[in-house]
Order: C-alpha cells, then sequence, then structure tokens
C-alpha cells in the first residue's frame, strides 16, 4: 500500500465518523455542507430541512457498517462519492432508503419496498432476508450498482452483490425499479407500501433523481440493524 492510498483510505474513514454524526441530526446534512478532511466545500446559503417521519436520518451503527463495507469493497468499486443506504429496520411507511452524498455531506430519503418474502402478512415490516432463488425476499448486504436497461418495470438497474449474504442478487435479478406500489399515495390509502419480489422498488417518480444521482460502479448497503 503506497502512502498516498493509507491517507485516501484514512480520509474515508474518518469522513465516514464525520457523516455519522451529521446524518443522525434531523436535517443536518441537508441543511448544510460538511468540511470534510480534504474536501474543502464551498459554503452555502441555509437550505430549509425537509420534515421526516424518523427522528434520525441514518442511525450512526447502520452508517458506521455502511463504511466499512464501502472500505471492504473498495477494490470492486469505481465510485466512492455516493452511497444508498436501505434501512429495513424502519417500516415500508417511512422514507428508508438514504442516497449519501459522501463528499459533500448531503443525504436524500425515499420509500423503498420490500419484498414479499421477507413479509409474508404484508405488515409492513421486513421480518427476515434470503439469499434464495425463488424466494421473493430482500437480501442484505453490500450491492454494486451495473448497468441499466429496459424491462418488465421499465426502466431498470441491475446489482451484483458482494456478500455471502447477497451473491445470488444478479442470477435473482434482484434490481432497482420504479412500482406504483411505492408511490406515496398507497400510504394514505394502505398505510404501508406494497410489496415486490426482492427489488429495491422505489416510488415513479423518484426513480430518474435516485439513477441520476447514484448511477452505475457505486454501493448499495442493505441491512437491518
Amino acid at each position: 500500500m503506497t502512502l498516498e492510498t493509507a491517507r485516501n483510505r484514512r480520509t474515508v474513514i474518518r469522513n465516514g465518523v464525520v457523516l455519522a454524526g451529521a446524518l443522525a441530526v434531523p436535517g443536518a446534512a441537508s441543511a448544510a455542507s460538511l468540511q470534510l478532511e480534504g474536501m474543502r466545500m464551498p459554503a452555502l446559503p441555509p437550505v430549509p430541512a425537509r420534515p421526516i417521519t424518523s427522528p434520525r436520518v441514518v442511525r450512526p451503527e447502520l452508517l458506521r457498517r455502511a463504511m466499512a463495507a464501502l472500505d471492504t469493497h473498495a477494490g470492486r468499486l469505481s465510485r466512492r462519492d455516493r452511497i444508498a443506504i436501505a434501512d429495513f429496520a424502519a417500516p415500508s411507511a417511512q422514507p428508508r432508503f438514504h442516497l449519501i452524498d459522501i463528499e459533500g455531506g448531503r443525504s436524500t430519503s425515499m420509500l423503498v419496498a420490500h419484498g414479499s418474502g421477507s413479509d409474508p402478512a404484508h405488515s409492513g415490516w421486513l421480518q427476515r432476508f434470503s439469499n434464495q432463488p425463488n424466494s421473493n425476499a430482500s437480501c442484505e448486504g453490500a450491492f454494486m450498482t451495473d448497468d441499466y436497461y429496459v424491462g418488465k418495470h421499465g426502466r431498470s438497474q441491475r446489482l451484483i452483490g458482494l456478500d455471502q449474504t447477497n451473491n445470488n442478487a444478479l442470477a435473482r435479478a434482484i434490481v432497482v425499479h420504479a412500482a406504483w406500489y411505492s408511490n406515496p399515495d398507497m400510504l394514505q390509502t394502505h398505510g404501508m407500501l406494497g410489496r415486490s419480489q426482492g427489488c429495491f422498488a422505489v416510488g415513479e417518480a423518484d426513480l430518474p433523481r435516485l439513477f441520476d444521482r447514484l448511477g452505475p460502479g457505486r454501493m448499495i448497503y442493505a441491512a437491518k440493524v
């Protein structure tokens, strides 16, 4: 490992600690730019924080695990400036899919569905993960975003599972796509989202924004902590 590589690695780790503190405060990451080590960010005018249904944006322990996974899989990922975290400890009625700009210190949250095999009773809460084919369940761990394609759900993005807990993701066609049952109006009529077949299904209006900011070669981390 070269000196420059070691320095970059330490910078990512330290910045993860900074993010863990900032993103634990409602609106902190979305209201102001963070001054991260080695990254000089210009001052931005105050932006009103959006109300959220959870008392914290990304829980510190979940963010710590995601940052550790980002470091573990650094050799597989071509981009480490942004990550997405699916907090499956939260119910589907909450915006639990967090897109985090590591360099800018900002976060955006949106609704995301879990698999029917993870919630057989359709309670709105993920009960279990599975990596097995035909389980229709969500799987946990780190994913690398891959190419885009157009399938039965429209524009979608393939995912490659990087851990033993999700290494069947590509073969199972676990992807990111939009779905009507992940739109916000589902909460008004049912109090929860519908369920996918294990995919990360977001609202139809959220998909373009997610694809624009996430792109290929980045990490999605899913866990229930």
